[in-house]
Protein backbone atom coordinates (compact mmCIF):
# COMPACT_ATOMS: atom_id res chain seq x y z
CA UNK A 1 0.00 0.00 0.00
CA UNK A 2 1.25 3.13 -1.10
CA UNK A 3 0.53 6.47 1.36
CA UNK A 4 1.52 9.76 -0.28
CA UNK A 5 3.59 12.47 2.11
CA UNK A 6 0.96 15.00 0.35
CA UNK A 7 -1.30 16.65 2.53
CA UNK A 8 -4.58 18.23 0.90
CA UNK A 9 -3.85 22.37 0.54
CA UNK A 10 -5.95 23.70 3.04
CA UNK A 11 -8.53 26.74 1.86
CA UNK A 12 -6.39 29.56 3.06
CA UNK A 13 -9.14 32.79 3.80
CA UNK A 14 -8.56 36.03 1.93
CA UNK A 15 -9.99 39.98 3.17
CA UNK A 16 -9.59 43.16 2.90
CA UNK A 17 -6.52 44.45 4.13
CA UNK A 18 -5.21 47.96 5.08
CA UNK A 19 -1.93 48.63 3.01
CA UNK A 20 0.32 51.04 2.63
CA UNK A 21 1.47 51.82 -1.51
CA UNK A 22 4.11 53.53 -2.86
CA UNK A 23 2.97 56.74 -4.73
CA UNK A 24 6.08 56.05 -7.67
CA UNK A 25 4.54 54.95 -10.55
CA UNK A 26 7.73 53.16 -11.33
CA UNK A 27 7.72 51.27 -7.84
CA UNK A 28 5.69 48.61 -6.54
CA UNK A 29 6.12 48.88 -3.28
CA UNK A 30 3.69 48.17 -0.37
CA UNK A 31 3.38 46.77 3.11
CA UNK A 32 0.74 45.67 5.29
CA UNK A 33 -0.64 48.44 7.85
CA UNK A 34 -0.07 46.21 11.13
CA UNK A 35 3.07 45.19 10.18
CA UNK A 36 4.28 49.22 9.15
CA UNK A 37 6.72 50.67 11.99
CA UNK A 38 5.78 54.05 11.61
CA UNK A 39 2.57 56.51 11.64
CA UNK A 40 3.58 57.44 8.00
CA UNK A 41 5.84 55.01 6.34
CA UNK A 42 8.43 55.38 3.56
CA UNK A 43 8.89 52.74 0.99
CA UNK A 44 11.56 50.97 1.55
CA UNK A 45 11.92 50.55 -1.85
CA UNK A 46 12.61 54.11 -3.47
CA UNK A 47 12.54 55.75 -0.51
CA UNK A 48 9.15 57.88 -1.65
CA UNK A 49 5.85 58.75 0.72
CA UNK A 50 3.33 55.68 0.77
CA UNK A 51 -0.48 56.28 0.58
CA UNK A 52 -2.82 54.13 2.70
CA UNK A 53 -5.48 52.07 0.49
CA UNK A 54 -6.70 48.60 0.48
CA UNK A 55 -6.30 44.65 -1.10
CA UNK A 56 -7.27 41.47 -0.93
CA UNK A 57 -4.45 39.90 0.97
CA UNK A 58 -4.45 36.18 3.13
CA UNK A 59 -5.58 37.15 6.83
CA UNK A 60 -2.20 37.32 8.81
CA UNK A 61 -1.89 38.36 12.73
CA UNK A 62 1.13 40.42 13.51
CA UNK A 63 1.63 38.84 17.12
CA UNK A 64 4.83 41.12 17.66
CA UNK A 65 5.13 43.08 20.79
CA UNK A 66 6.89 46.42 18.56
CA UNK A 67 3.63 46.84 17.07
CA UNK A 68 2.80 50.12 16.45
CA UNK A 69 -0.50 51.02 18.76
CA UNK A 70 -2.89 53.52 17.00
Amino acid sequence: MYYSRKRPVEDVPNELTAVWSCTDDNCKGWMRDNFALSVAPVCSLCQSEMVKSEKMLVAVVNTSPNQVKQ
